[in-house]
Parts: structure tokens; C-alpha cells; sequence
């Protein structure tokens, strides 16, 4: 059994890290992408965007796209070889999403550090499968002639491009509840930055919430 101190690990936290600063950096530059051929009536702000022009988005995007499969294959395999998906991310069913998230809406979730409950391995487990698709989707509209064959699994580059879009939302809106709850219980944010927890007593590890 865990134990209930139990910190991320060094390539947890480094490749948690590299990913997150790439994917601000491609969510910025997607945007600015985006803008010069908007698929939505709107466009984004030019202060939340990275490139300042079309050529600049693309070049931020293609440059940021390689750091996060570089940091997201080394955590592939980190998860598999280490048994850190089978024991910590390993789906439950789905009573105990529900009850966990009813008690989470009540504030009354325990959690143990180092422990996923079944709400967080369902987060987690879905980000990990919307990041494949955003990945593959990217490659559909990047290369819809050398791989054609992906561009029509997703229907087309109009749609495998409104997918990409779409993905990148739900990531945009998983990012937001994951920093909102890292701020709400710092110990886990503490924890992810120095490789360890800060000092805390036993009730307030029980009275955190979600967030890890």
C-alpha cells in the first residue's frame, strides 16, 4: 500500500513541468492560428495568443508540439514500465465515480496524499485520451496528403480540424479546474514543485479536496 506521504516522482514532476509549459505555448499559438482562419464567429484577444502573426503562431505551435511528445512519450513509458498507470490512474467503476463526486461536491472527500481517488482517475485518464486525440488530430490537419489515411478516420481535415479545436477547448477547461484546485489545496501544488509535501496534519490531509 502507498504510502500516505508518498510524493510525485522526479519524472512525474519534470515531465508535469515541460508539458505544462508546452501546452500553454501551444494553446497560445493554436489561438493565434486559429485567428487568421477562424471556424467560430469570434476570435481570440491578441494578448492570449503567441506568434503575433500567422507564420509566428506556426513556428511557436510546431516547436512547442515537439517538447510535449518528447515529455509525453518519456511519461508513456515512465507510467507503463513503472505500474504508475495500473496503480494510481487504473479507471474504477462507475458507483465509485459517484460517490466519490458527490462527496467531493459536499466537501467532504478524503484524500490521502500520493492516493487517487476515483474522480481524479477518470480526470486524469480522460486528458490522457483528449491529448492522444489533439495529438493525432494535429498531425491530420498538419499532413492531410502524407496521411491522408488519419485525415479521413476523422472524417476529413474541416472536421478533423473542428475536433482539434474541440479537444483543445476541453484541455483549455481541464487546465482551469486543475490549477483552481492545485490553488485550493497548495500541499499537492507544494508537493509537485520540491518533490515533497509540506508539513500538515492528518486532518487536513482528509479535508482536501480533488486536486492533485
Amino acid at each position: 500500500m502507498p504510502s500516505s506521504r508518498r510524493t510525485p516522482s522526479p519524472v512525474i514532476r519534470i515531465t508535469h513541468w515541460i508539458g505544462a509549459l508546452a501546452m500553454l505555448a501551444l494553446i497560445g499559438s493554436g489561438w493565434q492560428i486559429y485567428n487568421a482562419s477562424p471556424i467560430l464567429p469570434f476570435e481570440f484577444p491578441a494578448w492570449a495568443t503567441l506568434g503575433g502573426w500567422l507564420g509566428g503562431g506556426i513556428a511557436w505551435h510546431f516547436a512547442a508540439m515537439w517538447v510535449l511528445m518528447a515529455a509525453g512519450i518519456v511519461y508513456l513509458a515512465y507510467g507503463v514500465l513503472s505500474g504508475h498507470f495500473l496503480r494510481d490512474l487504473r479507471p474504477t467503476g462507475p458507483r465509485a465515480v459517484g460517490r466519490d463526486l458527490a462527496l467531493a461536491l459536499r466537501f467532504r472527500l478524503s484524500h490521502a496524499a500520493g492516493h487517487y481517488n476515483a474522480v481524479q482517475r477518470l480526470l486524469y485518464t480522460g486528458v490522457l485520451t483528449v491529448a492522444l486525440l489533439t495529438v493525432a488530430s494535429g498531425l491530420s490537419i498538419w499532413k492531410p496528403v502524407q496521411l491522408g489515411w488519419l485525415t479521413w478516420l476523422f472524417g476529413g481535415y474541416d472536421v478533423a480540424r473542428r475536433i482539434h479545436f474541440a479537444m483543445m477547448t476541453l484541455i483549455v477547461a481541464f487546465l482551469a479546474l486543475h490549477i483552481a484546485l492545485a490553488l485550493l489545496v497548495p500541499s499537492t501544488l507544494f508537493g509537485m514543485v520540491f518533490g515533497r509535501r509540506a508539513s500538515a496534519s492528518p486532518k487536513t490531509d482528509v479535508q482536501e479536496g480533488t486536486a492533485r
